[in-house]
C-alpha cells in the first residue's frame, strides 16, 4: 500500500510545529527534511549491500531513536549520525543539531529533538516497502513547506523551489524527449535549489541522462543531494557555490558545456555583480552580447546559460517580465541575442506561481542548433489559464498541456499563441513585450437588454444574414 501523502504532510507540520520559535521558517524547514532523509533511507538501504546510498553501522534513524532524551542529543545526533553519512556518501553540509541559538539549550534542546525525532517514528512512515506510489517525496514535501512557508517567513525562498507544474512545462518544451537523449547526454542547472527541475528533465527524458548542479546556498544544496538520491540519480554531481562568481563545472579554462541547461535563477538578483569584474569575465560570457546592469541580474543568468551550451545544446530559463522590455544595457543584449537566434521561444505565465513573489514570470526557450535559420520566435501568452489555489495560482494539467501542445507543434491560436518574426520584432526596436503581438484580451459580452426581455434570438447571434 502506497504511503498516503496526507500522513506525510501531517507528520511534516507536527514536526514543523514543534521547531517553532525563534528560528526562521526556512531554517527549520531544512532540519525536518533532514529527518525525513534520515528515515527515508534508513527505510530503503539499511543493511542493503550495494545500495545507492551507505548508511554506516550506527547512524541509522534507529540509532538517532535511541538518542532521544540524553543530555548531550545534538551534539551526538552530530557525530554518530550526521557526520558519518555525510563522509560515507560525500554529502554536502547539512544542518548544526547542536546549534542552541536554533534549538534552545539544556533542557529545551533535549526535549525538542526527543519530539521531532518521535514524530518520525510513526508507523505510517514506513518507506521500506514502498516510496510514496513512485513520487517525488522530498520535493512533494519541500513544495509543502515551502507552500506554507513562504508568508510565514515574510523572506524571498521561492527561488530554491520551482512549482512542479512549471518544471513540467520547461521539461516538455526543450525537446528532451524527442531529442535522441541517450547515457552520455548531460542536463545542467546553475541555480539548482532543492534539484526539483532538474530531476523533471530527467523523467520527460527515455533513458537516464547524467545531471549537474550548482547551488550558491549550502543547505540548499545538501537538499538538492539528498533528493538526487531519493530519485535514484545518486551520480547526480550537485556542488556548492556562487555559479556568477565561481563557476564550478569548468574545462581546463572554459566553461563546461552541456545538451541542456535549465534555470530557475533569482529574480532581478541585485548583487550578482560581487565578485566579478564583466569587462575582464573570465568565462567570456559577457564578451559578444553586453554587460548586464549592475543591479538587475537577470541577463547575468541568461547569458551564463547561453555560454554554457553546446553548438546543438538547448534551454530554457524562468525570468521576470521586465527582461523582454527594459532598456538601456538590457536592451543591447536582447538585440544581439535575438539577432544571433538564440531565442526559440517566450512562454509568458500567469502572475503568482512562484513562492516568495507574485511577479508575473516568462519563460525563456533557447535553441542553438538551429539559431543561424531562425527568422521568428514562438511566443505563447499562457496568462489567463490558471486555478486560483488559496494565495496563489497554479496551473492546470490542461494548462500544462495547452502550453506544451502549442509550443511543441507551433500552433498559431488567436489570442494565444503564434510566431512572430524577427523583422517585426525590429520594427518594434526588440521589445518582446508579449502584449505588442498576442492581443489576448477577450471581446466584452454585450447583452441585447430588449432580447432578454421579449425572447427569441438576438438578430446579432442569430447567424442569418441582415437577421433573417
Amino acid at each position: 500500500m502506497a504511503l498516503k501523502k496526507s500522513e506525510l504532510y501531517s507528520s511534516l507540520w507536527q514536526s514543523c510545529d514543534e521547531l517553532r520559535g525563534g528560528m526562521d521558517a526556512s531554517q527549520y524547514k531544512d532540519y525536518v527534511l533532514v529527518l525525513l532523509f534520515i528515515k527515508y533511507i534508513s527505510d530503503k538501504y539499511a543493511g542493503m549491500p550495494y545500495a545507492p546510498i551507505q548508511i554506516p553501522e550506527g547512524a541509522s534513524f534507529r540509532d538517532m531513536a535511541a538518542l532521544k532524551g540524553t543530555a548531550d542529543i545534538g551534539d551526538q545526533i552530530n557525530k554518530k549520525i550526521i557526520a558519518p553519512l555525510v563522509k560515507a556518501n560525500k554529502l554536502a553540509e547539512m544542518p548544526d543539531f547542536n546549534d542552541a541559538n536554533k534549538l534552545g539549550s539544556g533542557k529545551d534542546m533535549v526535549d525538542r529533538l526527543t519530539n521531532l525525532i518521535a514524530i518520525f517514528e510513526n508507523k505510517s512512515l514506513d518507506f521500506s516497502k514502498n516510496r510514496a506510489d513512485g513520487d517525488d517525496i522530498l520535493g512533494d514535501a519541500y513544495e509543502y513547506l515551502m507552500r506554507h512557508f513562504a508568508t510565514e517567513s515574510g523572506k524571498s525562498k521561492g527561488q530554491f523551489y520551482t512549482p512542479a507544474e512549471v518544471s513540467r512545462v520547461i521539461a516538455q518544451v526543450i525537446g528532451i524527449r524527442d531529442g535522441g537523449a541517450t547515457t552520455s547526454t548531460t542536463v545542467y542547472d546553475p541555480t539548482c535549489g532543492s534539484g526539483s527541475l532538474l530531476l523533471k528533465v530527467a523523467d520527460e527524458a527515455t533513458v537516464p541522462v547524467t545531471l549537474y548542479g550548482q547551488e550558491k546556498d549550502a543547505a540548499t544544496a545538501g537538499l538538492a543531494q539528498m533528493n538526487m538520491i531519493l530519485h535514484h540519480n545518486p551520480t547526480a554531481l550537485i556542488l556548492q557555490g556562487n555559479t556568477l562568481a565561481n563557476p564550478r563545472f569548468k574545462d581546463g579554462d572554459t566553461l563546461k558545456t552541456f545538451d541542456y541547461v535549465v534555470a530557475n535563477p533569482p529574480f532581478s538578483d541585485k548583487r550578482w555583480i560581487n565578485g566579478i569584474d564583466p569587462p575582464n569575465d573570465p568565462w567570456d560570457r559577457f564578451k559578444h552580447f553586453g554587460t548586464p546592469p549592475a543591479k538587475q541580474g537577470d541577463y547575468a543568468y541568461l547569458l551564463h546559460i547561453i555560454r554554457s551550451l553546446k553548438s546543438h545544446g538547448k534551454g530554457a530559463c524562468i525570468l521576470p517580465h521586465g527582461v523582454l522590455f527594459r532598456g538601456n544595457a538590457e536592451a543591447e543584449i536582447r538585440r544581439n541575442l535575438i539577432r544571433r537566434g538564440y531565442i526559440k521561444g517566450i512562454i509568458g505565465l500567469p502572475p503568482n506561481l512562484f513562492y516568495g513573489t507574485g511577479i508575473p514570470a516568462c519563460i525563456i526557450v533557447l535553441d542553438k542548433e538551429d539559431a543561424h535559420a531562425r527568422k521568428g520566435i514562438f511566443m505563447i501568452d499562457a496568462s489567463g489559464g490558471f486555478l486560483k489555489d488559496g494565495n496563489k495560482n497554479r496551473l492546470r494539467a490542461m494548462d500544462i498541456h495547452k502550453i506544451v501542445d502549442a509550443f511543441n507543434r507551433r500552433l498559431e491560436i488567436p489570442k494565444y499563441s503564434r510566431t512572430v518574426s524577427v523583422d517585426e520584432i525590429e520594427k518594434n526596436e526588440f521589445n518582446l513585450n508579449i502584449p505588442r503581438y498576442i492581443d489576448s484580451q477577450q471581446a466584452e459580452d454585450i447583452q441585447d437588454i430588449e432580447g432578454h426581455l421579449r425572447g427569441g434570438i438576438p438578430v446579432a447571434d442569430n447567424g442569418l444574414p441582415g437577421g433573417a
